[in-house]
């Protein structure tokens, strides 16, 4: 009898070595079903975190304060502030938007329940670790908020939170919307093989799968009417030696094998109010920026020419801006080896004048706090002259006057003793509280996705 038990427990020992052997030499040699089982994995992962309670991202504590705090209320640009995060209501968080004043107090608020945004898209859901955060939103005056569930999709919900229209195109980072109403928003697709119609042998130097990143031209109802391969461009105008420079080869991958080569964060179109102030471009140019390379350009969606680029000033930069009088604004986020950037000087605001070939350090200036955020971050030139700061990792939004003091801010309430929920933009809106309420659903100040 114990012959019997001890030969049973060496063959289910051996059934289980043979099997761990097989399993880490599938994983090890990448032999089928590997790639089927690392989609498993991660799509498991990633199920859950996306249901889980705990907010997300979260970024260290730094300051010891929060809500909104007045320094000169007289320098203060008129407004109200979108701030897209996630926030806590009794016990649980949600994802969303909140519209406050001054004060801090919120006038209106989208609360996202993101696993109805894009209930069939959970394929794009465990491709990229981010694919909670809500990245990148805009308001319009009639109360509609479009917003981006990163590297899934951009939605447009009206005043009550009710969806108007989806958009399943890898959306993420920025929504800028053009002076007819429509849309430009980053894309970015998953390929296992680098191709494209302009190079159906493949982007020369390239034999690993990356993020092909695109620019997606979007209708006001959510039709997509044109898609501009990032790649493409760059090869096409001698520009792929910005991708030759990523420093960060093993930053941003997504599973063995994908890289995220050029993290597009933004683009945004150039207005024909503004126009006659750049006399190297034209109405309807776009400006890019692709992080990993530190890159910055100017291009012409028609033709798929790029007029202008700029990389030295950049440390993996964000948000860059048409700010006026030929000059482009960039989030320079000035990243280093230390905690709080105090090895670089903290995060700064670059501007440029590419027609004069001329630069400039806006902020910070001697008069300023301390700001620094190693990545996301975003900046707006306000009528007045003041900048509004998004200090992401933080969980900080501060305004500045022209000579870099701080004049106002806001700190997210702490997730706990240690930790605050990033905020992925802030907006100064040029909207009163009795504009918000005529809105639709505004009474309480609250407005939700079923």
């Amino acid at each position: 009898m114990r012959s019997s038990h001890f030969a049973k427990l060496s063959f289910v020992i051996s059934v289980a070595l043979i099997a761990f052997l097989l399993g880490f030499s599938t994983r090890w040699h990448r032999w089928a079903p590997n790639e089927v089982l690392e989609q498993a994995s991660n799509q498991a992962t990633t199920l859950r975190t996306y249901w889980s309670e705990r907010p997300t991202p979260l970024a260290d504590r730094v300051y010891d304060r929060s809500g909104a705090r007045t320094v000169d209320s007289s320098r203060i640009q008129p407004g109200l502030t979108a701030i897209t995060s996630t926030w806590q209501t009794k016990d649980t968080w949600s994802a969303g938007v909140r519209l406050i004043d001054r004060t801090g107090q919120v006038v209106h608020q989208w609360s996202v329940d993101k696993g109805s945004l894009f209930p069939d898209s959970l394929d794009l859901r465990w491709t990229y670790p981010e694919v909670r955060a809500l990245h990148g939103s805009h308001v319009t005056p009639d109360g509609d908020l479009l917003v981006n569930l990163s590297r899934v999709g951009t939605v447009r919900l009206d005043a009550c939170g009710q969806i108007q229209w989806r958009l399943a195109e890898g959306n993420h980072h920025s929504i800028a919307q053009a002076h007819d109403g429509t849309f430009w928003i980053p894309g970015t697709s998953r390929r296992p093989r680098q191709t494209s119609t302009a190079h159906p042998n493949g982007y020369s130097g390239l034999d690993e799968s990356v993020w092909i990143e695109r620019l997606l031209h979007v209708g006001e109802n959510g039709d997509l009417l044109q898609n501009i391969n990032v790649l493409d461009v760059l090869y096409a105008n001698d520009l792929e030696r910005y991708a030759v420079k990523v420093n960060q080869p093993e930053a941003g991958t997504d599973g063995p094998g994908t890289k995220d080569l050029l993290h597009l964060n933004d683009v945004e179109p150039l207005s024909p109010r503004m126009a006659d102030e750049y006399p190297l471009f034209d109405a309807g140019d776009l400006l890019v920026s692709l992080r990993e390379p530190h890159l910055v350009f100017v291009l012409d969606p028609d033709t798929k020419e790029t007029k202008w680029h700029a990389s030295a000033p950049f440390i993996q930069q964000h948000d860059p801006d048409f700010v006026g009088d030929g000059w482009i604004g960039v989030f320079d986020n000035n990243e280093d080896f230390t905690e709080r950037g105090t090895m670089l000087g903290g995060s700064r605001i670059v501007a440029m004048q590419p027609h004069t070939d001329s630069m400039e350090i806006r902020f910070p200036t001697s008069a300023s706090d301390p700001f620094y955020t190693d990545v996301r971050g975003k900046f707006q030139r306000m009528p007045n002259g003041n900048m509004l700061l998004t200090e992401a990792q933080a969980g900080r939004v501060v305004e500045v006057d022209s000579t870099g003091q701080t004049v106002w801010e806001w700190v997210h309430p702490p997730y706990d003793a240690r930790q605050v929920p990033v905020v992925t933009k802030a907006t100064r809106l040029n909207l009163t509280r009795q504009q918000v309420d005529a809105w639709a659903c505004s009474s309480g100040n609250t407005s939700a996705v079923p």
